[in-house]
């Protein structure tokens, strides 16, 4: 996620001072990603050495900046809001690392280990559906069904690798079969 550009977005609204950004960040995501005022100010400060904000000074002591988006900020905004999401190398993904490492790790039932982690994703996914449940309000409503896709790719990919690493298994029991005649 881009703390970056999510900031010009509330910026394009019109003028906010940071601890205002920071509040409506967390309002517009549903509350589940909370954001440290300190990566707002720092992230303000790289946009505003960048020319996609401006700030306009405090008029006294005590008082906070009040930033604005600059027309390069709106250029940078609109661009990566038309940019495609994942259009770059296959993330990291810690369960796909798992399994690819348990694999070779003797005596580690790899079945087992896709249960288990099959059972934690339908945990979650109840979870999830029951605060869909509660009618939540439009941002973490947004969020609840992005999390609730997500999951469903999990488990079918869960479901996926099961299959291959049977057929794996399945294909080199004869080779090991024959080589022990």
């Amino acid at each position: 996620m881009s703390i970056r550009h999510a900031l010009l977005a509330l910026l394009s609204e019109g003028p906010k001072y940071g601890l205002q950004l920071r509040q409506e960040f967390e309002t517009r995501t549903g509350e589940v990603w909370p954001l440290n005022v300190g990566q707002v100010y720092t992230t303000l400060q790289r946009l505003d050495r960048d020319g996609l904000v401006a700030s306009d000074e405090a008029a006294g002591e005590g008082l906070q900046n009040i930033y604005r988006l600059t027309p390069a900020g709106l250029e940078e905004l609109t661009a990566w809001l038309r940019t495609p999401s994942g259009a770059s190398a296959p993330p990291r993904d810690e369960l796909v690392i798992k399994v690819l490492v348990a694999v070779r790790v003797p005596g580690v039932d790899v079945g087992e280990l896709l249960q288990i982690h099959r059972r934690h994703v339908v945990r979650q996914m109840q979870q999830y559906t029951q605060l869909k449940e509660d009618e939540p309000e439009l941002g973490l409503a947004l969020v609840v069904d992005a999390e609730l896709f997500r999951l469903e790719g999990v488990a079918r990919w869960l479901d996926a690798a099961e299959v291959r690493l049977k057929g794996h298994r399945n294909a080199e029991a004869p080779q090991r079969l024959e080589a022990r005649t």
